[in-house]
């Protein structure tokens, strides 16, 4: 069945992970999307993390449900075929930095005046403009200063740490995908075709914000503070290893304590209504959970919160994940064969639609293996495609 987005082409040129991932979202929920690549080798993270039989493990994570063609933007040729692309395209993202598609003549002043509907999606770092427009910037640079490494603070070991995967790239992904399907849906009702701007540093402040952010959205100093979400973002330790453990209600914090065989503190005075806050009883009802917990192994410990309906989860390693059984109830990670790339596995996307529901998307392309279709495409017969090569314009 056709996805939400059927009918709408994109044509990306993005690298790594902050626009593949956005359009490989949209390409999920129906987009016809074309992943111009650069000439020889392809996009960078064709060359990252893990590879098999010509892909890389980043690449097919970023990139399934698109085709792939290879075209030196650097040549006249290579040039006017992009055009042609955007001419009967929706969409165009690329995530260069500043400047570089002006240099290459794909800045949104060319493309709009090959397409004048078309939404122009950019990612970058910082900003067009700025003190830091001029750096360079990856996801543990803005992490840095969007205030995810302050926040990584365990107790026990107090140096900040850095969040171990691209939280801020990722996040800049989903707010440019819902940023172009919102473009898209002004334009279906009269808007003219944009630009649509997305930086890495206002992404990774705006998704850290909400929690993160707590103790300074209200401001002066009559503000109370008498418990922020990331402090109870801790380990528990058992006897025999760690839980995690999250009371965020009154009587989930009473059932950590019955949990642990502390009926009589969690029927006391000082559990009871705003009492709970205060700063003694906080630290009495912790300390009588944690000795309680630290008496249990880490399956007894699990149970036994289950029962007093506390939340709780012990830690999966990653192979653990792969069977956990309500993943595995929900389907949501897929296990398929490559004919060139062999087995691999991937997530089903995390919306479901009840009526406009999508057809699986294929996986990631090899690079440019869809370049004689979509040539064909645009009226080049072989010998016009065979004389392209040759000039090494495309693949």
């Amino acid at each position: 069945m056709a996805g939400p987005l059927c009918g709408i082409r994109i044509i990306e040129v993005g690298e790594v992970i902050s626009a593949p991932l956005g359009v490989m979202l949209l390409a999920e929920q129906g987009a016809d999307v074309i992943k111009v690549e650069p000439p020889r080798h392809g996009e960078e993270s064709r060359q990252l993390s893990n590879h098999r039989a010509g892909m890389a493990g980043l690449y097919a994570n970023c990139n399934h449900g698109k085709r792939s063609i290879g075209i030196d933007l650097k040549t006249a040729a290579g040039l006017e075929l992009l055009y042609e692309l955007v001419r009967g395209a929706d969409v165009f993202v690329q995530n260069w930095r500043p400047g570089a598609a002006v240099r290459l003549r794909v800045a949104e002043t060319d493309l709009r005046r090959v397409n004048e509907r078309l939404i122009y999606a950019s990612v970058t770092g910082y900003g067009d403009s700025g003190p830091y427009v001029a750096r360079r910037g990856y996801d543990p640079i803005f992490q840095a200063l969007t205030g995810y490494v302050a926040a990584q603070l365990n107790p026990e070991v107090p140096i900040p740490d850095l969040v171990r995967n691209a939280v801020v790239d990722k996040a800049t992904a989903y707010t440019l995908a819902q940023a172009i399907t919102a473009a898209l849906f002004a334009r279906e009702r009269g808007a003219p075709g944009q630009h649509v701007r997305v930086s890495m540093l206002d992404a990774g402040l705006v998704f850290f914000w909400p929690d993160g952010m707590l103790r300074h959205t209200l401001v002066g100093d009559d503000v109370e503070n008498p418990m922020v979400p990331g402090e109870r973002y801790q380990l528990t330790t058992t006897r025999d290893g760690q839980l995690v453990v999250w009371a965020g209600t009154a009587e989930q914090m009473r059932g950590t304590l019955r949990a642990v065989g502390r009926d009589d503190l969690a029927d006391g005075p000082g559990q009871r209504g705003r009492e709970m806050l205060r700063p003694e009883n906080v630290a009495e009802r912790i300390a009588a959970f944690t000795a309680g917990v630290a008496a249990l192994t880490t399956d007894e410990a699990y149970r036994r919160m289950l029962e007093f309906e506390v939340p709780a989860a012990p830690i999966l390693d990653h192979e653990k994940v792969l069977v956990d059984p309500q993943l595995t109830h929900n389907g949501t990670i897929v296990e398929a064969v490559h004919p060139i790339y062999g087995r691999y596995r991937r997530t089903r996307p995390a919306a479901r639609f009840s009526c406009t529901i999508p057809d699986p998307t294929p996986p990631a392309a090899l690079y440019a293996e869809h370049g004689d279709e979509i040539l064909a495409e645009l009226g080049r017969d072989a010998d016009a495609r065979a004389r392209l090569r040759a000039e090494g314009v495309i693949r």
